[in-house]
């Protein structure tokens, strides 16, 4: 067996983080497999001051790490499943979606909790065109302003005063330990949006653990099943219906669409919410289709026939910005 297994990922706290967690389930797979996390820095780790859509979306996010793969520098890659485009590059493969974090967004603000509690006009930090809309939906006075940096670099933004609030992920604040931190008292509270009306974005929550090639990770047999055993089922249907949907519909990093799937003992559910660029229109759309267990067939087929539904519905009219 390899002696050791070499685990890429992007620099900031969250993603290494994220890449402890999975080494460490994997030598509990694997006793005596020894697991090194490789930093490495993308292009959207490099360019914290622009939009993400001007600097060429979420690719960037997952480019350095897939070259590193391609070229054999690290046998596995650490992603948020957000991160990746709804298309797997030809030569990848998600090999592992280890169990799934709330995927649900978090409202925090300065002094007071929940949208009813911000003043009128309060200024909210967000980079997402998802969560400008969906906030915008529930209160149209609110004055949007872009925020981009580490979840840190945001909360701090936020204690500073320069946001009266802002939306992060439920599942960051959790991996980094904020989410303790916040709800042990002090002048950030928090208010978790319900995912009926503020739809997550596709595969917010989840991580996709990527190799490259066929063969198995590192060549060894070991290994490949090691990283197998930390896939969920849940979590690997839900995000392949909700990544189904996405490509469907065309979706890119600037369409403002949340979509999520929920698998349950018998069924698999999805509810997606699309909005035009300028937020004028917008369509929603659920599903449900029976699933068991390892049916990944059923999970696409679930995405797919809903992203035609809308497309159906004048869904590509949104995307397209017409």
């Amino acid at each position: 067996m390899t002696a050791k297994i070499r685990i890429g990922t992007r620099p900031s706290a969250l993603a290494l983080a994220q890449a402890a967690m999975v080494a460490g389930r994997i030598r509990a797979a694997a006793p005596g497999l020894a697991c090194e996390i490789v930093r490495i820095s993308t292009t959207g780790d490099k360019m914290t001051s622009a939009a993400l859509a001007q600097i060429g979306g979420k690719g960037l996010f997952i480019r350095e790490l897939e070259q590193a793969l391609a070229a054999g520098r690290i046998d596995l890659a650490v992603h948020s499943m957000k991160d990746l485009p709804a298309m797997t590059a030809a030569g990848f493969r998600i090999v592992a979606v280890p169990e799934r974090e709330n995927p649900r967004d978090a409202l925090l603000a300065r002094g007071a909790g929940g949208w009813d509690a911000l003043a009128r006009g309060a200024r909210l930090g967000t980079a997402s065109p998802r969560r400008r809309l969906m906030a915008l939906s529930a209160r149209p006075d609110l004055q949007i302003m872009p925020l981009r940096g580490n979840v840190d670099t945001r909360l701090g933004k936020l204690a500073a005063g320069e946001f009266d609030a802002i939306i992060l992920a439920m599942a960051g604040l959790t991996r980094l330990g904020r989410l303790e931190q916040i709800r042990g008292g002090g002048e950030i509270i928090l208010s978790e949006l319900g995912d009926r009306e503020f739809v997550p974005a596709g595969g917010q929550g989840a991580l996709a653990l990527e190799a490259f090639g066929a063969g198995p990770i590192a060549g060894a047999a070991e290994i490949e099943a090691a990283v197998a055993a930390l896939d969920d089922p849940r979590a690997r249907a839900e995000t392949i219906a909700e990544r189904a949907f996405l490509a469907a519909i065309g979706a890119s990093c600037v369409s403002p669409v949340g979509v999520r799937a929920r698998a349950g003992a018998d069924a698999l559910t999805l509810r997606a919410r699309l909005f035009s660029l300028d937020g004028a229109r917008s369509l929603e759309e659920s599903a449900e289709a029976r699933w068991s267990p390892g049916d990944t067939a059923a999970a696409a087929d679930l995405g797919a026939s809903a992203g035609q539904r809308v497309i159906a519905r004048g869904g590509r009219a949104l995307i397209d910005g017409a």
